[in-house]
């Protein structure tokens, strides 16, 4: 792709991009949300045109104005969000669009689509009948129908848009090990994350783009998460984690004999007021379900819930925001907020019966106010108070999805993976604002995935195995060690 430019009304998205990529090479595209890698893909895919530049194929130019182009050329993009279909099983999807048939009547020939998918997803590793349905499969296998059906389509190019954002580390690996095959076989992939540890460990060389330009390059000995941080953000984060906070007042929250939905054991912890208490376990351990039945939105099915002290009885998420819990979900986008609504709306839902209508009337003047507080307060960038959500940065959605609890004063904030999917500055920025949450008295209970966020952030670690509670380690106990031989069912 050689001097690529795009502009939207009142952006530039490009600016005159250069990005090559060799046979067979895995090329890590890395940039803060907002940085264009989005936008150059969908160029590379099809969707958008460029205002200006050039496309090369084996040297070749080429014009690429459809999607039906890109697949023609060897192209395939692989979402974050995966492109299948639920209800059907896996040969279906992979041929989905391309069935094999007799004329004239268009039967589709069943026995051998089977068994051309039966090729595919042996390629890939997959150990699946192919009548299975994909909505059986974990996010992993899933993943790997995706790249299944790309190779269906003779793909030399493969795009990875955030492909581990949702896997366990061992359907990563397994992950890793098909990329490792592939490019061994001479497939070429541009791989996107913002899992820095993991662009290190499986890419040959990373560009870097910011603000809608490239700037820099990175050879395999040259990539260092140091290296990639100073060219996203353009300067050295060297303190990445905010200092631990002086914690602790009384607890906030306790639960006592507490069965989550779903899960088989019972809990027993309490979180303090300025204290981060930080949630570990490994994919299916039960954090999430913990989280959604102490905010009603699953119900406990025994278990005692105190809030400062007082026994309260928590079976809604209404009840939950009544006695002063809050709730950041894992799935901003879908859980977090309403990406069609404005900023203003956003902030004001969780207040809006109580506080921000008057005898059935919404009071715009307050919402307004109690918005333009939060923005102020969280450094949320947006044009306006009317700008819908959905054309704001990861991380200003995130503060977007945190503003509208702060508005309501909680005791008890819960935050499920609360970076998870927002680019390195914008990390830093999130973990500095809860510090801070903490230290004015706020209690956090925060759910991660990522290792180095719960060591960094975290005064004390709930350790969660199999549904059940495994330990809770003082901030001077927890080490990565310590932590995983909790989290697989071990002992301290």
């Amino acid at each position: 792709m050689e001097g690529i430019t795009k502009s939207f009304p009142g952006v530039r998205a490009l600016d005159r991009v250069d990005l090559e990529l060799y046979p067979g090479e895995v090329l890590g595209l890395i940039g803060e949300n907002g940085a264009g890698k989005s936008t150059l893909m969908r160029i590379l895919a099809g969707v958008y045109p460029a205002n200006e530049g050039r496309i090369l194929i084996d040297g070749q130019p080429v014009r690429i104005s459809s999607v039906h182009d890109s697949m023609a050329l060897g192209i395939s993009i692989i979402h974050q969000e995966l492109n299948l279909a639920d209800n059907l099983d896996i040969a279906t999807n992979i041929f989905l669009g391309r069935e094999f048939t007799v004329s004239p009547f268009k039967v589709v020939r069943s026995r051998a689509l089977a068994d051309e998918a039966k090729k595919l997803i042996a390629s890939v590793g997959l150990d699946a009948p192919v009548t299975t349905p994909v909505e059986k499969l974990s996010p992993g296998r899933q993943q790997l129908v995706e790249i299944a059906k790309a190779l269906s389509m003779s793909a030399r190019i493969l795009v990875l848009d955030e492909p581990t954002s949702s896997l366990s580390p061992k359907e990563a690996e397994s992950l890793f090990a098909v990329m490792s095959k592939l490019k061994a076989e001479g497939v070429s992939m541009i791989y996107i994350s913002h899992r820095l540890p993991e662009v290190e460990e499986i890419c040959d060389r990373v560009v870097v783009l910011r603000d809608g330009s490239r700037v820099g390059e990175l050879k395999r000995g040259e990539i260092s998460r140091d290296a990639m941080v100073r060219l996203m953000v353009g300067r050295d984060i060297a303190r990445f984690f905010p200092d631990a906070g002086k914690r602790q007042g009384e607890p906030a929250l306790a639960v006592r004999g507490f069965r989550p939905a779903d899960v088989e054991g019972t809990f027993d912890f309490a979180v303090r007021q300025g204290e981060i208490l930080g949630v570990f376990g490994l994919v299916g351990a039960g954090r999430t379900e913990l989280a959604r039945s102490l905010f009603g939105v699953e119900p406990y099915s025994g278990g005692e819930v105190t809030i400062c002290g007082r026994p309260v009885n928590i079976r809604s998420p209404l009840d939950a925001i009544r006695h002063g819990i809050g709730m950041v979900p894992e799935d901003r986008k879908y859980l977090g907020v309403i990406l069609e609504m404005a900023v203003r709306e956003n902030i004001s839902l969780p207040d809006f019966c109580s506080g921000c209508s008057k005898i059935g009337w919404l009071d715009e003047r307050r919402e307004a106010r109690i918005a333009e507080e939060q923005v102020k307060a969280l450094d949320i960038r947006t044009p306006g108070l009317a700008q819908n959500v959905e054309f704001l940065s990861g991380g200003n959605q995130q503060k977007v999805a945190l503003a509208k609890w702060l508005a309501i004063g909680p005791k008890v904030l819960i935050l499920d993976e609360p970076t998870r999917g927002i680019d390195v500055g914008s990390k830093s920025e999130i973990y500095r604002l809860i510090r801070r949450l903490a230290d004015e008295g706020l209690a956090v209970i925060m759910i991660s995935s990522e290792m180095e966020e719960i060591l960094g952030l975290s005064d004390r670690v709930l350790v969660v195995h199999e549904g059940r509670q495994k330990g809770i380690l003082e901030r001077e106990e927890a080490g990565e060690e310590s932590i995983m031989r909790l989290a697989t069912g071990g002992t301290t």
